[in-house]
């Protein structure tokens, strides 16, 4: 039986949790083929930002006083989920379930019955799990111009529109 309790963040969880923020900000930096590594520093500065700002709740999930994994919300009328990750060791064992859920509970507690997720396209994993919790419904699209020398590897298309990513 997993040991696994969410509890919302406090900085004795500080160093564990900015540890995993690095990893995720690698992780998506690596969706796009960026050769990165985890900057741990940048990481700490970003979790130091978000613990300070009242409408960017945090939770972690724990197993056995260990941060297996967090997430970061974003409270704005609706509520975002700004940030989740989950140790890779951890994954696929209900860890993002629980962590969904309290932001679900958090969404109906404001009078909302869904949440709203910002996805990077080319994250299978967070989008099969989307799915699987009944999210299937384009919201917004993001719009930049390209990066200098940025090559973009695919066309996307969203309803009589092309897009370059």
């Amino acid at each position: 039986m997993n040991n696994f309790k969410i509890i919302k963040y406090n900085e004795q969880y500080f160093n564990q949790t900015a540890e995993l923020l690095s990893l995720f900000r690698d992780q998506l930096r690596k969706f796009k083929d960026i050769d990165s590594k985890p900057d741990l520093a940048s990481a700490k500065r970003e979790l130091d930002s978000f613990s300070k700002d009242e409408n960017y709740p945090i939770y972690l999930c724990l197993e056995n006083d260990v941060v297996i994994g967090y997430m970061i919300l974003k409270i704005d009328g609706v509520i975002w989920v700004e940030q989740i990750y989950v140790k890779e060791s951890h994954r696929r064992r209900g860890v993002a379930s629980l962590l969904y859920q309290e932001a679900e509970r958090r969404s109906n507690e404001i009078g909302e019955d869904t949440l709203y997720n910002c996805v990077h396209p080319n994250n299978e994993g967070i989008i099969s799990f989307l799915k699987s919790r009944g999210y299937n419904v384009l919201n917004l699209i993001e719009i930049r111009k390209p990066y200098k020398d940025e090559k973009s590897k695919t066309v996307i298309k969203v309803g009589n529109n092309d897009f370059d990513y």
